[in-house]
């Protein structure tokens, strides 16, 4: 392959690795090595295509192994949303008695809930959210 098409397949990795959530770097590793055997091909060695390949491998994994502790623990994790709402109270918008789903407003949005709580929410009772699963909120009545 010419040093051309890895410094592409470098780039595609590279800025595939920007849509890839959470950013767990995986793909890094891939376009450093790819951007790697074509800094090899520009200088102006030639490898056959076997020994590409091999260089391509060898590089991903070492610096795989050796760099991605390092990057994580120095890359900020962004929190997900759902560690956000356990806290805060919503609204219910209708009834809700002990153990059943129905729908909550939080922060000007209609959200699917389940009444975590022994207590029966009426509609405009305020409940904390206890945990997230999925898109519905476990909530319970406001004490």
């Amino acid at each position: 392959m010419p040093w051309w098409g890895w410094v592409v397949i470098g780039a595609v990795l590279l800025g595939a690795e920007l849509f890839v959530i959470p950013t767990d770097f995986f793909l890094v590793f891939l376009g450093i090595a790819a951007f790697a055997v074509g800094l090899i091909g520009f200088l102006g060695i030639e490898l056959p295509d076997w020994a590409q390949w091999a260089t391509f491998a060898t590089v991903a994994v070492l610096s795989f192994v050796s760099l991605r502790g390092w990057l994580r623990t120095r890359w900020p994790k962004a929190s997900r949303a759902d560690d956000t709402l356990v806290g805060e109270f919503a609204v219910a918008r209708e009834a809700l008695a002990a153990g059943a789903s129905g729908r909550i407003e939080l922060r000007g949005a209609t959200w699917s809930a389940r009444n975590a709580g022994d207590v029966a929410l009426a509609p405009g009772d305020r409940a904390r959210v206890e945990r997230v699963e999925g898109l519905t909120l476990h909530v319970r009545r406001e004490a």
